[in-house]
């Protein structure tokens, strides 16, 4: 970084792009460093900025629906890409999806033409001593990753991701609470399945549809993270003597112990989040919900997180970050998207957005800020640092919010309460901290 740089934003992403705009418009100067086309990761294809990889779409654009909610959050803030978004907008039904080409296009015209920003392309491996934001994604390789192994505990492998439920979907008449052998404080809910159950569940387990995966990710797999799909095509038995076993357990319907059991393990401490313990699963997001909901006490799943599979990158947060977001060995660096534990296109704009608000706020000598708990970008900003050694990336979902203080029983009108909530309670803080 020269001395005429206020701050360098190194990553052309969705992330990268939102935090160095935002700087920008705030009259400080930014030099934003990109590899694109000195060398493009396996994924992308384009050399321009903000290329949306694995979809057009950004998600449900609804209201009452968590996605939808972060959207109103981040038109509130002043998101750049949003506002792209919508000049680029194909019909979609209740989501937002654009024209991938036009997007990517208008985001480098935006980037690219405003005054405070210097553009250099080349590849960086280290940061520098100044405000920085790394926002290298998922994707990050060379050296620039053996730098953050060696500085902050990273994940850089094939990333096989369970899916996380709504605890308030689980059937609780159809599980129990308990541990095995009885050790510990009943910390999981436990969901039996008899013979008959668990058969059908194994056969559509292993006829299910998976998603596609890129070629260089395909020889990634190994045996620490090895999908549910692919252990069931090992034998019949191999899941029930596996992550569904059901030693140590006795099912106080029966008061004998099940065939299979399915783990669901708390996300969060509120207990709102439950996780499927050993579901590391490459199926396509409609087949997940189509075969999980075969498991009794899951009939009715919501569905907060599907479990993904891909090559990625990203440091262990709770560990790695602190609550704003910086590295707690480089309190100048602040870390944005993807790469920081978020997951998904809009959530990567959120955390660049708000890593350029306090990049900001730092030049001042202002106190750096994080929105509410009961805004969804606020509970998400505040999954990442709570410890958990479980930490996995996670996506807006109103399981991330505290409940409700008078939730309405209809579940429309309850998400509805929640935006609500959300968007109030913003409008308070920007009035606070001066972000009309």
């Amino acid at each position: 970084m020269t001395n005429e740089t206020d701050v360098t934003v190194i990553g052309a992403g969705l992330a990268g792009c939102e935090a160095a705009y935002k700087i920008a418009e705030s009259g400080y100067t930014v030099t934003l460093c990109e590899c694109k086309p000195i060398t493009r990761s396996p994924a992308h294809t384009v050399d321009t900025f903000a290329e949306l990889v694995c979809s057009n779409s950004l998600k449900s654009d609804e209201e009452t629906t968590a996605g939808g909610a972060l959207k109103r959050e981040l038109r509130a803030l002043g998101s750049l890409l949003l506002s792209v978004a919508e000049t680029c907008r194909v019909p979609a039904g209740g989501a937002l999806a654009v024209d991938r080409e036009l997007f990517t296009q208008k985001v480098t015209d935006k980037i690219g033409n405003h005054k405070n920003i210097k553009i250099e392309h080349r590849v960086v491996s280290d940061w520098g001593n100044g405000p920085t934001v790394l926002a290298t994604g998922p994707l990050t390789v060379g050296d620039l990753a053996d730098t953050l192994k060696a500085r902050v505990r990273a994940l850089s492998f094939f990333d096989a991701a369970a899916p996380v439920i709504a605890a308030e979907s689980v059937d609780m008449n159809r599980c129990f609470s308990a541990d095995r052998y009885g050790k510990g404080d009943s910390d999981y809910l436990n969901c039996p399945l008899d013979k008959e159950e668990y058969t059908a569940f194994i056969r559509e387990l292993t006829s299910a549809q998976c998603a596609k995966l890129h070629e260089f990710e395909k020889k990634e797999i190994f045996e620490g993270c090895m999908p549910i799909e692919i252990m069931a095509k090992r034998g019949e038995d191999t899941v029930r003597f596996g992550p569904l076993r059901p030693v140590g357990f006795t099912d106080p319907r029966t008061g004998k112990r099940p065939y299979a059991v399915v783990q669901l393990r708390a996300e969060n401490k509120a207990k709102t989040m439950y996780n499927l313990v050993g579901f590391q699963t490459n199926l396509t997001f409609g087949e997940q919900k189509r075969v999980f909901s075969m498991i009794p006490a899951l009939e009715h799943a919501e569905f907060l997180r599907y479990g993904v599979m891909h090559r990625n990158t990203y440091v262990h947060a709770p560990e790695a970050l602190d609550a704003y977001s910086r590295l707690l060995c480089a309190p100048n660096v602040f870390v944005a998207g993807q790469l920081s534990g978020v997951e998904g296109y809009v959530e990567s704009m959120a955390s660049g957005l708000l890593c350029g608000i306090n990049a900001v706020r730092l030049l001042c000598g202002k106190p750096l800020v994080l929105p509410p708990e009961t805004t969804v970008l606020g509970a998400l900003m505040r999954y990442l640092s709570a410890p958990n050694e479980n930490f996995q990336p996670m996506n807006a979902n109103f399981g991330l919010l505290p409940p409700l203080a008078f939730p309405e029983r209809d579940k429309q009108k309850r998400k509805a309460q929640y935006v609500q909530r959300a968007l109030a309670d913003l409008r308070e803080f920007q009035k606070a901290n001066d972000l009309v």
